[in-house]
């Protein structure tokens, strides 16, 4: 088999220690109050993200208001996902650790939407009644590069506005242009939004390239899409990506919503898979094994589409309903077609090797194999991604080497889950 190195990559690590502190600064600087009243209620936007430190902030954000003197209650902002349904939601919260005792405050959960209007170009504009019949929102979420789509803004508060408060209707419609229309939609829809909804502020997330909270940023309404664009500009800096361009075979160990939006981040691996959408030219990874569904995904096995190759245990972990419904939304379907499916891991893995075909080299094939898209500070490499490693300006260590083997029931023997999240 392949000699791997354990190989730790160093990315940016800016990283943000008082969140109490910067959650209650930043609110007090961005949140406008002169249009509420009195004991007013006060919506906080919920997503279905993990999110390094969310529970904290969410958190310290009803602490804020409550001490303020208003009642805030939380309204889960995710579009279809959770099935589409106002119990799924809740349920997709509760799994990230958002419940009314963690959080301090009343989570309302429903899939009701009010229809604000138009925009110039005739798109409708939906909101979660709940939201919109509150006395004020507050928008919380990360801004990190979208999955599917580039431009000024991508996934982010504009997004949570556009497509979390939306639900599955205004998703829908927003999703309905494709992707090379997704960047205008959701600045045209969230921009509407904005004029005519009780929108009083944001609270922007950035994480670094390990996955920590680097910032949070507050946000008026009144400079909203140029700030956004500048918080997308410094978390695109620390995006953590893949040792080297060009790979025969990656391997991820686990995909899911927790670690992605598509379940593998495409901006990771070099893969849209999006019909008319052109794939990026690196990094370019020639065949893509994925071997397991995250727990925390709880069946949604959204960019499954993405792999070449894959084991039965994936498949059978897999809600088609919540996969099929989340891909129907996006409108990118290919995302959620099944790969080769075999019957372990080792299958799966000596397969793709295999269809590498008979002219590769075993001294000169790139193997890395990694957690899952999210953590990539440690991956398992051979020898020829190593080489050209210490050939770049990219700074690593190597921590050891082993064999690609495998245990008596077919599992990989040596795995990166276990440091995920350390």
């Amino acid at each position: 088999m392949f000699e791997l190195f354990e190989i730790e990559q160093q990315f940016p690590n800016d990283r943000l220690t008082d969140i109490k502190g910067k959650v209650h600064g930043e609110l007090k600087q961005c949140l406008r109050t002169e249009t509420l009243p009195e004991n007013a209620e006060i919506a906080i936007t919920a997503g279905s993200r993990g999110i390094s430190n969310i529970v904290q902030i969410l958190k310290e954000t009803v602490t804020y208001l409550k001490n303020s003197g208003y009642r805030p209650f939380f309204v889960p902002a995710m579009g279809s996902h959770g099935g589409a349904t106002a119990e799924g939601q809740i349920e997709v919260l509760k799994h990230l650790g958002i419940t009314e005792e963690t959080v301090g405050a009343e989570i309302r959960s429903s899939m009701d939407v009010e229809l604000l209007g138009h925009t110039p170009r005739g798109q409708p504009v939906y909101m979660d009644k709940n939201a919109y019949q509150a006395d004020g929102i507050l928008v919380i979420n990360r801004i990190k590069a979208h999955t599917a789509f580039r431009g000024r803004v991508e996934s982010g508060l504009s997004k949570m506005v556009t497509i979390g408060l939306g639900k599955i209707k205004g998703a829908s419609f927003v999703h309905s242009d494709g992707a090379l229309k997704m960047a205008e939609n959701i600045e045209e829809v969230s921009s509407f939004a904005l004029q005519n909804s009780p929108i009083l502020m944001g609270l922007a997330i950035i994480e670094n390239g390990y996955d920590e909270t680097a910032e949070i940023a507050g946000v008026t309404v009144e400079s909203w899409h140029t700030r956004e664009e500048e918080l997308l500009h410094y978390s695109k800096a620390m995006m953590p990506s893949l040792p080297v361009n060009k790979i025969d075979l990656l391997l991820v160990e686990e995909m899911g919503k927790c670690f992605s939006g598509t379940g593998m981040d495409p901006n990771i691996i070099g893969r849209w898979r999006i019909d008319g959408v052109q794939e990026p030219e690196f990094p370019a990874v020639s065949k893509l094994a994925v071997l397991d569904l995250a727990e925390k995904s709880f069946g949604n096995a959204q960019g499954i589409g993405l792999a070449d190759f894959t084991t039965q245990k994936l498949v059978d972990k897999m809600d088609r309903k919540s996969t099929y419904t989340n891909a129907l939304t996006a409108t990118y379907l290919r995302r959620a077609m099944l790969p080769m499916i075999y019957d372990t891991e080792q299958e799966t893995v000596e397969t793709a090797i295999y269809s590498l075909g008979p002219k590769i080299d075993k001294e000169t094939i790139k193997i890395v194999q990694i957690p899952n898209t999210l953590h990539l500070n440690r991956l398992f490499a051979t020898s020829p991604v190593l080489d050209e490693l210490k050939n770049s300006n990219r700074n690593f260590t190597i921590k050891g080497s082993h064999q690609l083997t495998f245990d008596e029931s077919g599992d990989l023997l040596k795995k990166l889950t276990v440091h995920q999240y350390s």
